[in-house]
Parts: structure tokens; C-alpha cells; sequence
């Protein structure tokens, strides 16, 4: 399951701790994020621009915000209720915006860094069966 584009170059996949929390909450599983960011990267989400994307989770319940700039790098960023509102502010898009640029400046040392100290959680990475195993 490992994500490549047109050039067979490696899409590598993330979540925020934050939202790794916030999706455990929601009782979302890694198995639909990554069935999620394939119908991101297929241009299957809203653009906001700027590297920023919001995407449905949860059977239309959730809405999640994933930075990507760069091609390289998509992170599971932020994820909100339905319920609770109905989308980010101008403000926090542009702070977005600004994260979704700082990961686009990413080295795969500084993301080596981050997954050590635990900031992010690497998924839709390996062997399609390892992942399933994971989402049980």
C-alpha cells in the first residue's frame, strides 16, 4: 500500500499526535484515512489551497484537515465534528497554509526527528496487510 504517484515516487503518509487522538475519539481507524488520502491525492477533496485540504471522515460526520505541499509529504492535521462547525476560520486557514509550507521544507532527517519524539505517526506505509492487522 505503499502511495506512488505518476513518477513511482513515495507518498508518505501522516498524522499529528493531536489528531491521532482526536481520530481515536472519533473511533477512525488508519484503514479510512488511507482509503482517504487515495481519493485525496485523485483530487477527491475540497482544495483550500495553499497545500491544504479538507476531507470527510467518519460516514460524513468528521471533517479532517490534511497539510500537503510539495508533493511528499500529507499530513492529518487537524479533525473537527460536523456538528460542532461547519468549517475553520479564515484565520486558522492561514495558519494551515503556513504548516502545510514548513512540511513542504521538510527534510526525511527532520521527519525522522519527529516520528522519534513521537509529533507525528507514520501510516499507509508498508505492506497492505501489516496496516489491516494495525486497524483491528
Amino acid at each position: 500500500m505503499n502511495m506512488h504517484g505518476p513518477d513511482e515516487r513515495s507518498q508518505r503518509v501522516f498524522k499529528t499526535a493531536w489528531f491521532s487522538k482526536a481520530a481515536r475519539k472519533a473511533l477512525i481507524k488508519d484503514a479510512e484515512l488511507c482509503a482517504a488520502i487515495r481519493q485525496v491525492m485523485l483530487g477527491q477533496a475540497d482544495d483550500l489551497g495553499g497545500g491544504v485540504f479538507k476531507k470527510r471522515l467518519g460516514k460524513n460526520l468528521y471533517r479532517s484537515i490534511i497539510v500537503a505541499k510539495g508533493g511528499k509529504f500529507w499530513v492529518y492535521e487537524y479533525l473537527f465534528a460536523k456538528k460542532d462547525r461547519d468549517n475553520i476560520g479564515d484565520d486558522e486557514l492561514k495558519a494551515f497554509r503556513a504548516v502545510a509550507g514548513l512540511y513542504a521544507r521538510k527534510t526525511d532527517a527532520d521527519i525522522a526527528k519527529e516520528l522519534q519524539l513521537e509529533k507525528i505517526v507514520e501510516i499507509c506505509h508498508g505492506e497492505e496487510k501489516q496496516i489491516q492487522e494495525r486497524c483491528l
